[in-house]
């Protein structure tokens, strides 16, 4: 009898196992876990609030330029109409912010016990 010695050989790539598992995922059925949910839920809390700030917030900083130019412009003719809209777009800007809050505030209250059911099933994992 031969005494053989058989060597078995086994390569294993961790790079090549997360290559593999990535593209393996892209062509699963997207499912949408509690943490991603937790995450979209807490976005959606503050985009409608900013996205209102930021449109108030743009148009009164048009608004407030168009006063401006009113009275570096027109001094002759519209320096009062000037200075009069110019103080309606700082008004706007000035209300951005506690816009924003408001809105918050209102989506918090709205989304709160759903948030704080999946961070308490999040929790308990």
């Amino acid at each position: 009898m031969e005494n053989k010695k058989e060597k078995f050989m086994y390569s294993y790539s961790a790079k090549q196992q997360e290559e593999i598992k990535n593209i393996r995922q892209k062509y699963l059925p997207r499912e949408e876990n509690k943490m991603e949910q937790l995450r979209r839920l807490d976005q959606s809390v503050t985009k409608p609030g900013m996205v209102a700030a930021i449109g108030v917030g743009s148009v009164s900083t048009l608004i407030l330029g168009l006063g401006m130019c009113c009275v570096m412009v027109w001094k002759e003719i519209l320096f009062i109409p000037g200075i009069v809209i110019g103080i309606i777009g700082i008004a706007g800007i000035a209300a951005a912010f506690p816009l924003y809050q408001e809105i918050m505030e209102k989506q918090r209250e709205k989304l709160a016990p759903e948030i704080i059911k999946l961070t308490d099933e999040l929790m308990k994992q």
